[in-house]
């Protein structure tokens, strides 16, 4: 069975840089990823091989270390801002706004924490790669979508699976000005590679529809440092497991059933683990970064030696050489104000999650986002509503202080966006939205042939002095307000008829969801008996 070469377990050839090795489809290519037959991964002798594997790990691991550590001195202070690399928050064309502020003015927080592979620092070399690694473009090979809820009182975290097939938007190269075209299709980890960390953040608010306030990057080079700093990270298997294949692959981590300390080389065979968790594949490895994320966060608030100042002079230092964020969270005091908000949340209130996937039907070694249970986790967080089935359900809907204007008097494009969910569009369908609209009142209303796909009934305006206007045509046809929002797409009130709504006159609402689905691999932060599965014929 082939592998990608930036597997962390796999074999990287000396003559390429970090590319998927086997022949790929069409849709692959038209990805980004120019890929041929003749480059297979040799598995005879001569093959060369790298003696270390790429590194996986969580990327939230090292960013709550050093949340929980920023203000750790102040004498410290400039010196620990020079340490820190700054970049351009959003390098795509387009933004999604703002969520709107509750009933008391709060809005919700989203941070993007996002894993880079490079290879071009003597010490991330050393743990793992080829010196043909070193000059490639990075790769985000560990992606988490942090959602803070608008009071404080719990947080989501999304992960992304790095083999996600998923459309990569238009991104411009910040410091050379080089333009990557879009993809329609393309390895999930590929955004990094495109000008840098905020054309992850531009891939993520186009996958999401949810606003990036600030990303924080990270290699891999000090989260040895990390754990051995707090004294080790408790991790659980349920059965004895060693990460080792007969032709050379595995991680080389090798624990007893039950609980371990790691720390140190054994702390970063955990995080990179693939073969001998769960299936073998990328999702039983991101399950486990989220059960050593877990760990630590406990840690950090539980263990009495980071109360040690040299303890935490040592942390921030290793941690703030290791990160990179946007130009907006360039400094100590920024990243102290961001982990006070952190800090609100109960631990018993943190819940991590999967985006649920499915084996892309053209390579069964590629994942898919799966249309309806993807749709309901994301929704669920740009909804701002608990993943743990804890607490309000949702936000209430704040309308606009824009008053709108006369019905007759409003503008309304109607385009048919009923082609989604894997469906075929429903022919004719915007003409037949916008007689109805019409017939309410809305002599203005009229079909827009512009392609669409949408999975929910939506209302987009461009302009705050349209959303009163979009909340009218929203509540004449029953359409949830939460399913309005402002967008530079569109150059008016813009109604997209979703897959939610091919029949019939009237909109009828789905049943919110109260908590992720099951597919989500829900983990939640109170959890200290999570135990990893093993898979069959890694146990000794």
């Amino acid at each position: 069975m082939t592998r990608s070469s930036v597997d962390d377990e796999g074999v990287v050839p000396r003559a390429r840089r970090a590319r998927r090795p086997e022949a790929e489809s069409e849709a692959e290519v038209a990805g980004g990823r120019r890929r041929t037959s003749g480059h297979r991964r040799r598995t005879d002798s001569a093959s060369p091989r790298p003696k270390r594997r790429i590194l996986r790990w969580s990327a939230l691991t090292l960013s709550v270390v050093i949340l929980g550590t920023a203000g750790a001195g102040y004498l410290y202070y400039e010196h620990l801002n020079a340490n820190i690399k700054k970049d351009k928050l959003n390098l795509g064309d387009s933004d999604v706004p703002q969520a709107t502020p509750n009933a008391a003015g709060q809005t919700p927080l989203n941070v993007l924490l996002i894993g880079s592979d490079s290879r071009n620092t003597a010490k991330d070399l050393k743990l793992g790669g080829s010196k043909a690694d070193v000059g490639r473009p990075p790769l985000a090979d560990v992606q988490m979508l942090v959602h803070v809820s608008a009071d404080r009182s719990n947080m989501s975290v999304v992960s992304l699976p790095r083999d996600t097939m998923i459309p990569i938007p238009k991104c411009t190269d910040p410091h050379t000005g080089h333009v990557y075209p879009a993809s329609t299709l393309a390895m999930a980890n590929d955004s990094l590679g495109r000008g840098g960390p905020g054309c992850t953040v531009a891939t993520w608010q186009h996958l999401t529809k949810i606003h990036i306030d600030h990303f924080m990057m990270v290699d891999f080079s000090g989260v040895v440092d990390m754990a051995d700093a707090i004294g080790g990270v408790p991790v659980c298997v349920q059965q004895n497991v060693w990460s080792h294949t007969s032709d050379g692959h595995g991680s080389g981590l090798k624990l007893k059933k039950g609980t371990t300390y790691v720390e140190g080389q054994q702390a970063l065979q955990w995080l990179r683990t693939r073969y001998g968790f769960e299936d073998g594949t990328d999702l039983g490895r991101t399950h486990a970064q989220h059960m050593y994320m877990n760990a630590m966060v406990r840690q950090l608030r539980e263990n009495a030696t980071l109360s040690n100042p040299g303890k935490m002079r040592s942390l921030a230092e290793t941690a703030t050489k290791a990160l990179q964020v946007d130009e907006s969270l360039g400094t100590i005091k920024k990243l102290y104000d961001l982990s006070e908000e952190f800090k609100k949340v109960p631990t018993k209130r943190i819940t991590m999650t999967t985006l649920p996937t499915v084996q892309w039907v053209q390579n069964r070694n590629r994942l898919v986002p799966a249309p309806q249970d993807s749709e309901q986790l994301l929704s669920m967080v740009r909804d701002d509503t608990a993943l743990d089935g804890r607490g309000a359900k949702h936000k209430a809907e704040q309308k606009s202080k824009d008053p709108a204007a006369a019905d007759d008097r409003i503008a309304v494009q109607v385009r048919n966006g009923t082609g989604s969910d894997g469906q075929a569009p429903v022919p004719q369908r915007a003409g037949v939205i916008a007689q109805v609209l019409q017939g309410k009142g809305f002599t203005e209303a009229t079909k827009d042939a512009t392609a669409a796909a949408e999975d929910k009934t939506t209302l987009l305006y461009p302009s705050a002095d349209l959303e009163g206007d979009a909340q009218a045509v929203a509540k004449a046809l029953g359409v949830p307000l939460k399913q309005v929002r402002k967008s530079t797409d569109v150059s008016g009130v813009t109604l997209i008829v979703g897959a939610d709504w091919r029949t019939g006159d009237a909109y009828k609402a789905a049943a919110e969801p109260t908590a992720a689905p099951t597919s989500a691999a829900v983990l939640h932060g109170d959890k200290k008996d999570a135990c990893m599965a093993i898979q069959k014929g890694f146990t000794w």
